[in-house]
């Protein structure tokens, strides 16, 4: 069944395949065009520089005039990021628009983890700790870094 939804996720997946972003994979899982596992690196140069976090995205037949529910499946010490993986981010809430597609979700949430909105706290003791003690935030953020080499 082709629904104008799996058709953009298709039109999304081969196009992030062709040019792939730097530092993000992304693929639908081989039952279903409508549930996505992807990969973002941590950038090069930040606290999260090594770093291989992986995500898990759900759309809607409604998708692309409604965002995917995004969630890290990996552990994350983030501002933005609940305990639980979801993601408090813009574009995937109130400031979503039928324009943004996979890649452009996946590379807003990889420059998300080096630029935190400490005003949209998901997590507050990341919030207060990236605001006040960014040496002991930055560790923490290696720890997770470090977990995600060998978390399955």
């Amino acid at each position: 069944m082709s629904t104008p939804a799996r058709k953009r996720l298709m039109r999304d997946f081969k196009m992030l395949e062709q040019d792939p972003p730097a530092g993000i994979n992304g693929s639908p899982q081989d039952n279903s065009i409508m549930l996505w596992n992807a990969v973002i690196f941590g950038p090069d140069d930040s606290p999260w520089d090594g770093g291989t976090f992986k995500l898990s995205l759900q759309f809607s037949e409604d998708y692309p005039n409604k965002p995917p529910r995004v969630r890290f499946v990996s552990r994350m010490f983030h501002p933005n990021i609940y305990l639980d993986g979801r993601i408090c981010l813009d574009i995937l809430q109130n400031q979503w628009t039928p324009v943004y597609d996979c890649a452009a979700i996946l590379i807003s949430i990889q420059s998300l983890l080096c630029d935190p909105n400490t005003n949209s706290s998901a997590n507050s003791e990341a919030a207060l700790m990236y605001s006040e003690n960014k040496r002991e935030y930055n560790r923490r953020v290696r720890d997770v870094v470090e977990q995600s080499w060998t978390a399955d």
